[in-house]
């Protein structure tokens, strides 16, 4: 057996001093030549500034800056490009070799997404991590923490498990640094997580695992540590009241919502958050609060946030108790308590599973809508369902939480609501917004999929699936991409949000490998657009089958 390789103490010696390093968001480092950058668009795009590389010390840069800020005919432009240097751009015009099948395509674009372990930097926003890790691709070019559980199903199946072990290593190494994984490794993500995906990470290793026991239990301090941070101040918080990302329901019903622990504009997109506050008469702390909760959320953004469905700057994420991110909490309780029986501490474990089934409990008879037929946000001060059809009603059927009518009526729902002809609708709603209709995302897909599955709803699930394969494997042929996101109403590329869409793309590359093995038929339902050699199909690894339940 060959256990999990990069427990925290054998990170490698250079990892010892990595606290306090590189933990100052470029914000607070560079104070108003920051905001100088950011809000006179130095460059098109906020995040370029945030992850460039200063040439000198940061306050030798601060003071010559200081200097010159206000002589005749200063160049802003100039003095950035002369004191930094901009991110390395990684070729995202990667193209298949023609005639290339999808999956040798995905089989090669592993080793172009890959990235070299990291050394610290203390100038740099980099947060270094010990171990090789994946980017999603284009302008994202660190980790991402909700997109690598779904990088890492199409890396088992690409039989790159090695790889797989390295991205949860690296995120456990996350969590002994800093107490939890940050959205992404930059220091400016360090204030937010994103959607708490570890749990299932362990779990889908242990479950390719020769002794699973064995990876649950050299998992429990960073499991333990994971779950204190989504769950700091539950102890004594009050009913009606809310802390962090814990919220106490006036009946004493303990569940999770997104935050940050920031109330100041998001760093990579400042000048942008600035603009949505200034078009509110919401002091700007709260509505900042709520942009950063939102991209906690990775639903960044969504009409399911908005209080009017459609107007950013009426945004409310922090007043919402989300169905995906209470599934995800139940996951994390249940993993962790088979962390705690794996370390013969039956009693811990005991109190986990309880943990969770009050969790699974909470989420069936408070989130469900029985109308719509769907989980949906629940507004905690109001005491009400927003009654919003989203892709985020499949969370409790994937990680079984619903019971059998809630899952009927979610896959009912779903088809008659959702189902579009290149899979699934993220919303109801096309706001703009990048989240929301005509939009489907691939985690989302998969989340669908996999729940409709395990729910007995095998026939949706595999139209979803072909759906979903051929419409990503009709834009591969027409441009030799796999890209972040589709429009799945239509043809059209898809768009919303604050940047185009990227190319790449790691959670589509992982999801469709992955796709394309549970459903073997897909490869050839379109006229050799899905094929997948055989060939590629030999090189998983033998621990790779297809799941037998979702982890």
């Amino acid at each position: 057996m060959r256990l999990f390789r990069a427990i925290p103490a054998l990170l490698g010696f250079w990892f010892v001093a990595l606290p306090g390093l590189a933990q100052q968001p470029p914000s607070q480092t560079y104070g108003e030549l920051f905001r100088d950058v950011q809000m006179q668009r130095v460059f098109p795009d906020g995040k370029t500034f945030v992850d460039a590389e200063p040439k000198a010390a940061p306050g030798e840069i601060l003071r010559l800056y200081a200097e010159r800020k206000d002589e005749a005919g200063f160049d802003l432009a100039a003095f950035v490009r002369r004191y930094f240097t901009p991110p390395a751009t990684h070729e995202s015009g990667y193209r298949s070799v023609p005639g290339q099948d999808v999956c040798s395509h995905i089989d090669g674009l592993w080793d172009v997404l890959k990235r070299p372990p990291d050394r610290p930097d203390p100038r740099s926003s980099l947060l270094p991590l010990p171990n090789p890790y994946v980017v999603p691709g284009g302008r994202f070019g660190e980790v991402y923490y909700w997109d690598s559980y779904f990088t890492m199903l199409g890396l088992i199946e690409s039989g790159r498990d090695d790889l797989a072990h390295d991205v949860l290593a690296n995120f456990a190494s996350l969590i002994d640094r800093y107490g939890h994984i940050p959205n992404g490794n930059r220091s400016y993500y360090l204030s937010r997580s994103q959607p708490p995906f570890f749990a299932a990470m362990v779990e889908l290793v242990a479950e390719s695992s020769d002794d699973p026991g064995a990876t649950y239990a050299a998992h429990l301090p960073s499991l333990a540590r994971e779950y204190a941070f989504w769950m700091d101040g539950a102890d004594s918080l009050e009913p009606g009241a809310a802390h962090r990302r814990v919220v106490r329901l006036p009946d004493g019903t303990l569940l999770n919502r997104y935050w940050d622990d920031s109330d100041q504009p998001r760093d990579e997109s400042y000048r942008e958050d600035v603009e949505t506050a200034r078009a509110t008469n919401r002091a700007p702390v709260e509505v900042y609060r709520d942009l950063r909760a939102a991209a906690e959320s990775g639903w960044d953004f969504s009409s399911r946030w908005l209080a009017d469905g459609k107007t950013l700057a009426t945004i409310r994420t922090t007043a919402v108790v989300p169905p995906d991110l209470n599934s995800l909490m139940a996951e994390l309780e249940s993993v962790l308590a088979k962390a705690y029986a794996a370390s013969h501490r039956p009693e811990r474990a005991a109190e986990l599973e309880a943990r969770a089934r009050l969790r699974a409990e909470a989420v069936r008879r408070l989130l469900w809508d029985q109308e719509a037929g769907v989980f949906t946000d629940y507004l905690w001060r109001e005491g009400r369902r927003t009654g919003a059809v989203t892709l985020a009603t499949a969370y409790p059927l994937f990680f079984d939480l619903a019971d059998p009518d809630q899952a009927a009526r979610v896959a009912e729902t779903l088809e008659r609501r959702l189902l579009a002809p290149g899979g699934l609708l993220t919303t109801e709603i096309a706001s703009g917004q990048q989240w929301d209709a005509p939009n489907g995302w691939a985690p989302l897909e998969w989340i669908a999929i996999r729940g409709l599955a395990r729910t007995g709803h095998d026939q949706l699930a595999e139209t979803v699936a072909r759906r979903w394969a051929e419409r990503v494997a009709g834009v591969y042929t027409q441009t030799g991409k796999l890209t972040e996101k589709y429009d799945v109403a239509g043809t059209e590329a898809a768009g919303g949000g604050e940047y185009p869409n990227q190319d790449g793309f790691g959670w589509t590359n992982g999801v469709l490998r992955r796709l394309l093995a549970t459903y073997p038929q897909l490869t050839t339902a379109s006229g050799g657009d899905i094929a997948c050699l055989a060939a590629a199909n030999d090189n998983r690894a033998p621990e790779a089958q297809p799941l037998r339940r979702p982890p």
